[in-house]
């Protein structure tokens, strides 16, 4: 079956797109307004972009009216933002910080969920999740419905416990991470995983010359 996007109303756009494109890693967002409002809210759309410079980038979709939600607005108000990765262990409060809060309403504090300062920006960083990484802006681009922010990542903490200082080894699978699937309120746990090794061109022209 085709689908002609062009023609395709936005709704249905979403649900062909965020039910195929899976699983996607979440970004567990902090932001502090130029008022010093807390907010927290996990976005999907969401992944590294770059190592030089390191460079991720969010998705995150405007309100029916048209106005920034609260992350968006923080973002763009102050250039910064923490992106925490998100824990089975956290898995329940992230969720509860998808609440539609207004923008005075602290989802931090209202779900207990403890914070670390961050070094160099004035947005917290959660405390239990396994990877928080300080981001600047790096740049905005204001679609339709959209407002995708390049980060730059600044400061990269990682829990001590994941992670061999000397050889840089992460210890991926122990972080439990979870990701975003089909419809509402969908999951994954990264435990049922297979590895494959990247072909060389010289190993298959040597394989292809033997055979």
């Amino acid at each position: 079956m085709e689908f002609d996007f062009s023609k395709v109303p936005g709704p249905d756009r979403y649900k062909l797109m965020g039910s195929s494109i899976t699983p996607r890693p979440i970004a567990w967002v902090t932001t502090v307004s130029g008022a010093g409002l807390r907010n927290a809210a996990p976005y999907s759309f969401f992944n590294m972009m770059s190592a030089e410079p390191p460079l991720i980038v969010l998705g995150m979709m405007r309100r029916p009216d048209g106005t920034h939600k609260d992350s968006a607005a923080n973002i763009l108000e102050t250039g910064e933002f923490v992106v925490n990765l998100v824990s089975e262990a956290d898995s329940a409060a992230m969720n509860f910080t998808c609440i539609d809060g207004p923008p005075e309403f602290d989802e931090l504090a209202a779900a207990g969920i403890p914070t670390l300062p961050s070094s160099v920006i004035s947005a917290p960083r959660i405390a239990t999740a396994p990877v928080a990484m300080e981001c600047r802006l790096y740049e905005a681009v204001e679609t339709e419905k959209t407002t995708i922010a390049l980060g730059e990542v600044l400061r990269f903490h990682i829990d001590d416990a994941f992670i061999d200082a000397e050889k840089l080894h992460v210890d991926t699978l122990a972080m439990n991470l979870v990701a975003r699937v089909h419809g509402a309120g969908w999951y994954a746990r990264t435990t049922d995983l297979f590895q494959m090794t990247r072909p060389t061109f010289a190993q298959w022209s040597a394989e292809k010359a033997e055979s």
